[in-house]
């Protein structure tokens, strides 16, 4: 890894291959070599020069994903400032303490959710200059001289600013440095072993770390392109693949089930259809990959479906399965690339292997700390300067990771650790099942007991007695959940994974 900084790399590569492409944008049809997007960088950088923003002053936006919404994202940072994407299906308070922490100075905002938010936007106690801003044609912003100052940034100075989904308290904003962002591309591009012939097909928003760091950055630094679609769309995804010729796409495993769920409606013939034939991987993030739908989509599609594991924290990728000859392990997010990564018990203290216990994780790709927040920033890392997960899981004999759980989330009936994933999994090889998750409630007798919550597919049933009974032949009387709660949807963050934390609170709902 060469470049220091984001701005280093898009003119890297723009000397190297300035008519490679880079992006397109299947709506409006745009796209950007590598040169046209360094021209875009350095317009927004004497645009925002000329609203008298400087280096590491922070530039928010609330849009959709699409041609200007990539060039504001990479060329706030190539600029010397930070940016700010902020989460379009954030309630709006959330976004109104997000935009009043962060110390944003501008906010490129649609019309759409400068409606929807308008409250917020109004609400912010500091002066924040708004800009419409419409995804393919770009920032109202023809009254802004432009001043030609280059900014120049520290691979340690902050690129981007990212609030984590606030499962419980106020959202944390994860200061990620050109260091880091520059690693997550670069871990990406080495687990799935890209080069410039990649073309990735984007369908996570540019507000959360997925879709910025491995269908963005991973593209960026390995000279590949991104075809990114306004939104994701479970009717447009294959006729996108054939069309632009993509090779690989990040999903998660919501996603990943609608595809299964609308496979039959396809009038395609998956393994043999020509605009397939360059499709080389689907990738599956921030959340588990149930082991029965990976094993069904890879029937279905004839596609293989790596399973990772990422976070806000660590620019996305931590670990991943190889691709294919190498290994997969089924229910294993796989080893790790590009950063370092071990289990260790609560003293910081290496466990061996077939141990549980926390992930801990090194590397360039880390977060610097959290934004006006030392003290949580101080207890992010151990006395080593490991990156604390609160993930637990173990390490099998081959190096693969196993994820149980989260610290929080652990299950204790009667004095017994129960990783409430170990329920999730049982669950979901039931065919009725589209989404579960298992939780701890309060009990006289045992401290806690297991419940679950579940969402079914369209068009098959399933009863409470019949779920439990399930659960007990797979996992045992102990270990299974004594009353199963049926909802509609359950709570999720940006990526599509699911809120555990917050499902007592929907239960309690339901049932008070």
């Amino acid at each position: 890894m060469t470049a220091t900084n984001v701005r280093a790399q898009v003119d890297a590569r723009a000397a190297e291959a300035p008519a490679s492409p880079f992006l397109v944008a299947p709506e409006s049809g745009q796209t950007l070599s590598s040169a046209e997007l360094r021209q875009q960088c350095r317009l927004v950088e004497r645009k925002l020069r000329g609203l008298g923003l400087e280096p590491e002053d922070k530039a928010a936006f609330l849009l959709d994903n699409g041609y200007w919404t990539t060039s504001l994202f990479l060329g706030t940072m190539y600029a010397g400032m930070v940016t700010v994407p902020l989460n379009a299906v954030a309630g709006v308070p959330q976004v109104q303490y997000i935009l009043e922490h962060c110390d944003a100075n501008v906010l490129f905002c649609s019309a759409r959710y400068r409606e929807k938010f308008a409250d917020a936007i109004r609400g912010c106690p500091r002066p924040l200059r708004v800009i419409a801003t419409d995804e393919d044609s770009g920032p109202a912003w023809d009254d802004i001289t432009e001043m030609d100052i280059e900014g120049a940034a520290d691979a340690e100075d902050d690129a981007l600013l990212l609030y984590t989904s606030g499962t419980t308290g106020l959202p944390k904003g994860a200061r990620l440095s050109h260091r880091a962002v520059l690693a997550g591309g670069h871990n990406t591009a080495l687990a799935h072993e890209l080069t410039s012939y990649d073309r990735a097909l984007c369908v996570l928003p540019l507000y959360h770390i997925n879709g910025e760091m491995v269908t963005v950055m991973g593209p960026l630094v390995s000279g590949g392109a991104v075809v990114m679609p306004r939104k994701f769309s479970a009717t447009e995804l294959w006729g996108l693949v054939m069309t632009h010729q993509c090779t690989w796409m990040s999903v998660v495993p919501t996603i990943i089930k609608y595809m299964l769920d609308r496979a039959d409606n396809e009038d395609i013939d998956f393994r043999n259809a020509p605009g397939l034939k360059q499709l080389r991987f689907g990738r599956s993030a921030s959340a588990p990959l149930p082991a029965s739908v990976q094993q069904e989509f890879e029937e279905v599609f004839g596609i293989p479906m790596i399973e990772t594991m990422g976070l806000t924290e660590t620019c996305a990728p931590i670990l991943s399965n190889p691709m294919p000859p190498g290994t997969r392990k089924s229910g294993s997010p796989g080893i790790a690339f590009g950063n370092e990564v071990v289990i260790a018990d609560e003293r910081g203290t290496e466990l061996p292997d077939n141990q549980v216990g926390e992930l801990l994780i090194k590397g360039n790709n880390v977060l610097s700390g959290y934004y006006k927040n030392p003290d949580a920033s101080a207890s992010a890392f151990n006395a080593d300067g490991w990156f604390c997960t609160g993930d637990l899981g173990f390490r099998d004999e081959d190096g693969y990771f196993f994820i149980t759980g989260r610290s929080k989330e652990l299950i204790i009936k009667g004095g017994e650790n129960i990783a409430p994933r170990e329920i999730d999994d049982a669950l979901y090889l039931h065919e009725a099942v589209l989404e579960a998750a298992a939780i701890g409630v309060d009990d006289d007798n045992y401290g806690q007991d297991v419940q679950a919550c579940v969402r079914l597919r369209d068009g098959f049933s399933a009863g409470e007695s019949e779920l439990i009974e399930h659960c007990r032949h797979h996992v045992g009387p102990f270990k299974a959940p004594s009353r199963i709660h049926f909802l509609e949807d359950l709570p999720k963050g940006p990526s599509g994974k699911i809120q555990r934390l917050k499902l007592p609170e929907v239960v309690a709902g339901n049932t008070g």
